[in-house]
């Protein structure tokens, strides 16, 4: 499977490609050809095609894509059946809500812990997941295999708390505190989330039809 040079463009896609197939699974659709998923997602047949080719060769000339097949293998590439290991940082309304409606096991992630320091919901559960004082912390990550953390405190801590985290040998960031985390360790993966980038990508849409 080639996987060199992806192109930042490509991987961003690879979920839409992956919760299109699924949806289509879902409906018992057996075989897709790229211009029909590419009807269905708003991108060329070609663009499809193209990006497919990054990893290897899935469909057929004429033939099309199993769709069960290809979701197993854009799932596969996307380290869906790799149980990654995740805990939450800040359990306030944004985290409560992650927890308690998000399917992370459906993206490969399962949550382990979260932490906080209101005293309402230490010791508490959400959603099975069990919440543990901030000073559990450090503790937890040395006794525990965490590949991921979500952040969701405020961002006047957040930058701070991240270097302490990968100081302890954290390489995986799901950032919602509205700051542009950085690194400069390139072992460390960051994924800044701003609902404001997604808003306002509509607001344009809105103005410029």
């Amino acid at each position: 499977m080639k996987k060199q040079n992806i192109s930042d463009a490509v991987i961003r896609r690879l979920p839409r490609y992956y919760r299109h197939l699924n949806d289509l699974c879902n409906k018992g659709v057996i075989r897709i050809s790229s211009h029909s998923l590419g009807v269905k997602m708003g991108i060329t047949a070609s663009q499809i095609r193209q990006d497919f080719s990054c990893f290897g060769e899935f469909g057929q000339q004429g033939y099309g894509y199993n769709v069960e097949e290809l979701r197993s293998e854009i799932g596969h590439i996307l380290g869906v059946d790799q149980s990654h290991h995740l805990i939450m940082i800040g359990v306030g309304n944004l985290g409560h809500a992650l927890l308690q409606n998000f399917r992370f096991s459906q993206c490969g992630f399962a949550v382990d812990a979260a932490f906080d320091i209101a005293p309402s919901i230490i010791g508490t559960d959400i959603n099975g997941v069990h919440i543990y004082h901030m000073d559990e912390l450090e503790d937890y990550i040395r006794t525990h295999k965490v590949d991921v953390v979500s952040l969701t405190v405020p961002k006047s801590i957040a930058q701070d708390l991240a270097d302490r985290l990968t100081d302890l040998g954290i390489r995986g960031f799901w950032n919602f505190t509205n700051l542009e985390l950085v690194s400069s360790n390139p072992e460390v993966k960051i994924e800044n989330i701003h609902f404001s980038d997604s808003l306002l990508t509509l607001s344009y849409r809105i103005v410029n039809p």
